[in-house]
């Protein structure tokens, strides 16, 4: 039975984990970082650098000791080398770049957002390839074509901001929190969603990315107004959200021919209206609709783990001189997104 210990440490979270190539997972330690980063609304990369460093090998003791298993009983090393702050993702790697010279073992360098799109895999054995995929995080929202391990085709991304982006400024700015993804969605079950007028950037369009930075100031305008209460504000906020995603999402169908299920997987993912609304667009169209435990939705360790037994199992593993990405696209051979640069 195939073991591989995985390592996680792209933004705010620090997480090791075990998992067997049967889907198996026999531990999992991770340490947040919430209470370090309120104070300023956001992650601060310095500060989350410094507690990856401090917390990242207790971690993976503590998860070889949950296992029952010594270094040298896993069979490989999977770490996120990116995308992501940069300076998590170096702590991340190069201890994993240390643990497997030590235990000699493969070293398997995970794609950040390749985890997320395998993480489905994960939690339900039955979804098989090809697969349609809404990757929806705090720093990515991207429709994919997933032909199969480290076969992916971009449909769409955004040319401005994220839709978890979108959440968490729009937390800040109603003073709900943070994080701010799960601060709006507990605001808007208290708001009503059709107080406020809001845009749906891109609804209808041809084009076939996602645009959030329009949305974003409108938010900023609504509650400068003083006329909107802030829970109203929220849920006018998400169901726009919700409204662009299920339109930009049906409009990828039509170019993901063969795809055996809509799966949904990122941060986003977690937010229930998010959840029931693509459920349905699933149904409407006869497919599956596939979305990991809300747990598997976050960062985790236990998606980079099942990411590197993949790999491994395709017969994929990495030098020990592999570099940290700080940006590092699903599909590089993707025609650039009007506008979006880094995120493109």
């Amino acid at each position: 039975m195939t073991v591989i210990l995985g390592l996680e440490s792209s933004c705010d979270e620090t997480a090791a984990a075990l998992v067997t190539g049967d889907r198996m997972i026999l531990a999992h330690r991770l340490a947040g970082q919430e209470a370090a980063h309120r104070p300023y609304g956001g992650v601060v990369p310095e500060i989350a650098a410094r507690a990856h460093v401090e917390v990242l090998m207790p971690l993976v003791e503590a998860a070889l000791q949950d296992a029952g298993h010594a270094l040298a009983d896993v069979d490989a090393i999977a770490a996120t080398a990116g995308p992501g702050l940069i300076g998590g993702v170096m702590v991340g790697l190069v201890t994993a770049k240390a643990l497997s010279l030590a235990a000699r073992k493969p070293l398997i360098a995970v794609n950040h957002l390749e985890g997320h799109a395998l993480s489905p895999r994960l939690s339900d054995p039955e979804l098989a390839f090809p697969y349609l995929l809404l990757l929806v995080s705090g720093g990515h929202c991207q429709l994919l074509f997933v032909a199969g391990v480290g076969r992916y085709r971009r449909l769409a991304t955004t040319i401005d901001d994220a839709a978890g982006e979108a959440f968490d400024k729009t937390a800040k700015l109603l003073g709900l929190g943070f994080p701010g993804g799960p601060a709006v969605e507990a605001a808007a079950r208290a708001g009503s969603a059709d107080r406020v007028p809001l845009p749906r950037p891109l609804l209808g369009s041809a084009e076939p990315h996602f645009s959030f930075a329009g949305l974003k100031s409108a938010v900023l305008r609504a509650r400068d107004s003083g006329a909107h209460a802030p829970e109203d504000i929220a849920a006018s906020f998400q169901q726009a959200v919700v409204d662009c995603l299920l339109d930009r999402t049906k409009h990828a169908m039509a170019k993901a021919q063969g795809a055996t299920a809509l799966v949904v997987a990122g941060g986003v993912a977690a937010n229930g209206a998010v959840r029931t609304a693509l459920a349905g667009l699933a149904a409407d169209h006869a497919l599956r609709f596939v979305a990991p435990p809300l747990w598997l939705c976050t960062d985790n360790a236990a998606m980079i783990a099942w990411a590197g037994a993949e790999r491994l199992a395709a017969g994929f593993t990495d030098p020990l001189d592999i570099a940290a990405r700080p940006r590092w696209p699903l599909d590089p051979s993707a025609e650039k997104a009007r506008g979006a640069g880094v995120k493109a």
